[in-house]
C-alpha cells in the first residue's frame, strides 16, 4: 500500500509539472495582458502548486530528500507571491505582503543553513545528494533568488505600492523563475532517468531552464526599458494590463 501510495504521489506530481510546463511556456508567448496570457498563467499557478506540494510530500516520505521540501517550498512561494503580484493592482502593502516577507524569510534560514553547511562542513541536514558540482551550484541560486524575493518584500512592507513598472517586473521574474525550476526539474530529473543507461544529464537537457532564464533577462530589458525596442516595444502602461 505504501508503494502505491508513493507512485500515486509521483504521477501526480510528474502530471503537474507537465502541465506547468506547457502552460507556462504558453503564458510566455501568448500576447501580454491578453485572455489566453492570464487563462494560461492561472493553469500555470494551479499546476505549479500541485506540483510543489506533491514534490514536498516526496522530500518528506522519501529518507534523504529534506531538501527538496525547501525547494518545494521556494518554488510555491514564487509562483504565489508573482500571482498575486498580477492580481493585486496599485495594492497597498497589507497582509499578503506581509505573510510573503515572513515566508521568504522562513525560507531563507534553510538555505542559510546548507551554506554554513558547505563551508563549515558541520552537517546540518541528513540527505542522499552530495552537495558538490552541480547541486553546489543549483543551492547556491536558489539561495540568491531566495534572498533578492526577501529583499523585495520587505522593501514593499515598508512601503513601496504596487504599482507600474516594479509590479511587473516583481510579477515577471517570479513566475520566469518559476517556469526555469519546472524545467530544470523536468530535463534534468525527469525526461534524463528515461535515457538508456545510468542515470545521465546530457548538457543539452540544462539548455530549456537556460533559456527561460535568458527570456527573463530579455523582459526585464523591455520592460524597464520600453523604447529599446523601438515601436511595438512592451510598455509598463500595456502591461499592467496583465489580470
Amino acid at each position: 500500500m505504501a508503494q502505491a501510495l508513493t507512485t500515486t504521489i509521483f504521477a501526480v506530481h510528474i502530471l503537474g509539472g507537465a502541465v506547468a510546463m506547457v502552460a507556462g511556456l504558453t503564458a510566455v508567448c501568448a500576447r501580454k495582458g491578453g485572455r489566453l496570457h492570464r487563462t494560461a498563467g492561472d493553469v500555470f499557478v494551479v499546476s505549479m502548486v500541485i506540483m510543489a506540494i506533491f514534490a514536498a510530500v516526496l522530500g518528506v516520505i522519501r529518507p534523504g530528500q529534506i531538501i527538496n521540501v525547501f525547494i518545494a517550498g521556494l518554488t510555491l512561494y514564487l509562483v504565489v507571491t508573482a500571482w498575486l503580484t498580477a492580481r493585486r493592482r496599485n495594492a497597498v502593502p497589507s497582509a499578503p505582503e506581509a505573510i510573503s516577507l515572513m515566508v521568504s524569510l522562513a525560507l531563507c534560514a534553510p538555505f542559510a543553513l546548507v551554506i554554513f553547511q558547505i563551508v563549515t562542513g558541520v552537517r546540518v541536514f541528513k540527505t542522499a545528494l552530495k552537495i558538490e558540482g552541480p547541486i553546489l551550484i543549483a543551492l547556491s541560486l536558489f539561495a540568491a533568488i531566495i534572498a533578492a524575493a526577501a529583499i523585495g518584500d520587505l522593501r514593499v512592507v515598508l512601503g513601496r505600492r504596487l504599482s507600474g513598472t516594479p509590479r511587473i517586473a516583481r510579477h515577471l521574474w517570479r513566475m520566469c523563475f518559476g517556469l526555469a525550476l519546472s524545467l530544470g526539474s523536468g530535463f534534468t530529473n525527469g525526461f534524463a532517468r528515461l535515457l538508456p543507461g545510468p542515470y545521465h544529464v546530457p548538457p543539452a537537457f540544462l539548455a530549456p531552464q537556460l533559456l527561460m532564464l535568458v527570456v527573463l533577462l530579455y523582459w526585464l530589458v523591455r520592460v524597464r526599458f520600453p523604447g529599446w525596442a523601438g515601436k511595438g516595444a512592451a510598455s509598463p502602461s500595456r502591461l499592467a494590463a496583465l489580470p
